[in-house]
């Protein structure tokens, strides 16, 4: 078994190495080769050389707006079915990953994918080749999207900071190889997976377009046995739909515990869906009779990239201070934790900033009508209206960071406060 293990993952590198090659090839659409040498780079040095080759190539801004649009060119030769891949971490610590492709993929139609959190994590790792799903991976295989079945363990629980790495950078490695729908990726997660889906829907919710957090608890969040300790911002879960499964009777979060979170959603305005199982337990039994609604609440949530409204809530600004196009850069003198609520009209835009010294606001061309002046107006006061320049270096920076065709910016303003 282990052997063929090996095996699988060698003929995988192989194909990829083959498809990152054909790729070059099959790239006839103008900027093509050249986004795709940005799309694919692995480190600082080939992104950097992908800029400047871009910033060279393209003509403007605007002719560079649309060659990152329409993206690479993606090969047919992506390996299919079950690939098992693993990266490394800044820290050296390797993070072993299962990634299934419908054998029906085509490079043509872009595709969703949705990240799968188990639980049990404060276990040993795994060794290599075993199975971390203790139903096996065959039951979560989807004709209709790819599926990413990350590790967890007990120096990686999904709510550390090296897991808040480690799934926004195995996306990217997604991205890189194959034609995703950026605005159809859901993290699902199961018990201890169900508090890591809170974890992502409270400090990380850009890339996401839902969470289905099932049996978990956003309370472990709060909870120093969990081995780190966070507050909770529930406004901050406003942006992204949840569907939440709890047992009634469940050993570990019966619903009368979980009821007090569901409260603060709802006093939030988080737009939610609970679905408590009547003698249920800390299992997934339930699933079989879910899976329609389940499969009807990911069908009809599809992220919005450039929503017109944005609240975020941050108490650090090194990380979990971005909201898709807002970020909280520095923090008032008091030492509360930052509120933005950013409301976009045209090219005005309202701020109401709370213990907020700066921020960012990063502008696309989707909404923003460069050529007449852009309003920014903070608790009421004007501290910004004049024209905005495009620039492509503007535009790069943003785009490999995000390797996101659907959320591309051409400007950002660094705004202060006041506060």
């Amino acid at each position: 078994m282990k052997n063929h293990l090996i095996i699988t993952l060698l003929l995988c590198t192989c194909l990829l190495s083959q498809r990152s090659t054909a790729a070059g090839h099959a790239a006839d659409q103008p900027g093509q080769q050249l986004v795709g040498a940005l799309w694919r780079a692995t480190s600082a040095e080939q992104k950097q050389l992908a800029i400047t080759q871009l910033l060279d190539g393209a003509p403007d801004t605007h002719t560079l707006y649309q060659w990152l649009r329409a993206g690479p060119a993606w090969s047919d030769t992506a390996a299919r079915g079950q690939l098992e891949l693993q990266r490394e971490g800044a820290d050296g610590l390797q993070f072993p990953y299962v990634v299934l492709v419908p054998e029906s993929y085509t490079p043509d139609k872009p595709i969703a994918v949705e990240f799968n959190l188990h639980g049990g994590v404060n276990r040993a790792k795994v060794a290599s080749g075993v199975v971390w799903w203790r139903q096996g991976y065959d039951r979560l295989r989807d004709p209709d999207r790819i599926v990413v079945l990350p590790a967890s363990w007990n120096e990686s629980f999904w709510w550390f900071s090296n897991q808040a790495q480690n799934l926004p950078a195995i996306l990217r490695s997604i991205k890189q190889s194959y034609n995703i729908d950026e605005n159809q990726v859901y993290l699902t997660g199961v018990s201890d997976g169900g508090t890591g889906a809170y974890f992502f829907a409270f400090f990380q919710p850009t890339e996401w377009a839902a969470f289905l957090p099932y049996i978990g608890n956003p309370g472990v969040l709060q909870n120093p046995n969990g081995r780190v300790s966070y507050p909770l911002f529930f406004e901050n879960l406003s942006g992204k739909p949840l569907y939440i499964v709890t047992g009634e009777n469940d050993r570990l979060y019966p619903a009368r515990a979980i009821k007090p979170h569901i409260d603060a959603m709802v006093e939030a305005g988080v737009e939610h869906t609970w679905v408590v199982i009547a003698g249920g337990g800390h299992n997934t039994e339930w699933l079989p009779d879910e899976a329609a609604n389940i499969a009807a609440f990911k069908q009809n949530n599809v992220r919005d990239p450039l929503p017109e409204k944005l609240r975020w809530t941050a108490n650090r600004t090194d990380v979990y201070n971005r909201n898709h196009w807002i970020r909280i850069d520095e923090r008032g003198q008091r030492g509360e934790p930052g509120r933005l609520t950013v409301q976009r009209a045209g090219n005005t835009i309202e701020v109401d900033a709370r213990a907020v010294a700066a921020f960012t606001l990063l502008l696309s061309p989707e909404e923003i009508d460069f050529s007449q002046p852009v309003s920014v107006r903070v608790n009421g006061k004007v501290i910004h209206q004049a024209l905005v320049s495009q620039s492509s270096q503007t535009l790069l920076k943003w785009a490999a960071l995000d390797l996101d065709r659907s959320m591309l910016f051409t400007a950002e303003l660094n705004l202060r406060s006041g506060e």
